[in-house]
């Protein structure tokens, strides 16, 4: 009951429902009994979720503390718990130790799973981020390209998830000064959404301003005014007129006409 309170995003019945459950099982079970890990890992996500922090991290620490003591050392669950905590210290900025979570996670994941896993992209898409967050470019360039991978294999090739990663390599390109390979992996990355989206969908106008942006600065003007106007074309049958996307897509217009 806890989790489903959770997912209506009622946390505070959702903890509720989550120390009942302790306090019950805290009456019948022995008190290393894997229910309690489960139960301090479920309170630990509530708490993630209301971003609460610090009992974010006391309960998913509890709880991985717990499982210690009863599962063998490379046990996938300490995976799942290991990228739990690295998910929090990411909300909370501090990447480095989110990195050292992701990678313990990695680590297990690589030992339990073929090399093929999707888990394995997620993973490493996860340590690809702290690495590009930590300004660490060519570490987050490598392991972004290694879930790319992972996905191009079990995928098929006009698969959402293969556009986000050619999103993740194209914004390393981009802050690596390299635009014309950001642009490469953009242009990748919009034709998977124009095959997989309907027409006005607002994915394609990320789309558009990414690509705008990557021409903007490598001095081709006129292109990266054809992309804004597509941009703002899209976000005009959907918005509203005084919407603040539209007013930036349209000071971003006139700021490069102005370059022409």
């Amino acid at each position: 009951m806890g989790c489903i309170k959770d997912d209506q995003s009622d946390y505070e019945k959702a903890i509720e429902y989550h120390e009942k459950a302790l306090e019950m099982w805290a009456k019948t079970l022995p008190s290393n009994h894997p229910y309690f890990a489960v139960c301090f890992n479920n309170i630990g996500l509530v708490y993630k979720n209301m971003r609460h922090y610090s009992e974010a991290l006391e309960f998913l620490e509890g709880g991985l503390a717990m499982s210690q003591q009863t599962l063998a050392p490379n046990d996938p669950d300490f995976a799942t718990s290991y990228n739990n905590i690295g998910e929090v210290y990411r909300d909370m900025g501090e990447y480095f130790k989110a990195l050292l979570s992701y990678e313990k996670a990695l680590d297990i994941w690589q030992k339990n799973l073929p090399p093929n896993h999707p888990d394995l992209a997620v993973s490493y898409n996860n340590i690809g981020l702290m690495y590009s967050n930590m300004e660490e470019y060519s570490r987050a360039l490598l392991f972004y390209e290694k879930a790319q991978e992972i996905k191009q294999r079990v995928l098929p090739p006009n698969h959402p998830d293969l556009a986000i990663s050619y999103n993740n390599i194209a914004g390393v390109y981009i802050y690596m000064v390299e635009y014309s390979k950001a642009l490469s992996f953009y242009d990748k990355a919009l034709e998977i959404k124009q095959k997989a989206l309907p027409p006005n969908h607002p994915s394609l106008c990320i789309s558009y301003g990414n690509i705008a942006g990557a021409y903007d600065n490598m001095g081709e003007y006129s292109k990266a005014l054809s992309y804004l106007e597509r941009a703002l074309d899209i976000n005009q049958r959907s918005l509203l007129p005084n919407h603040p996307i539209i007013e930036t897509i349209q000071l971003a217009i006139e700021f490069v006409k102005k370059k022409l």
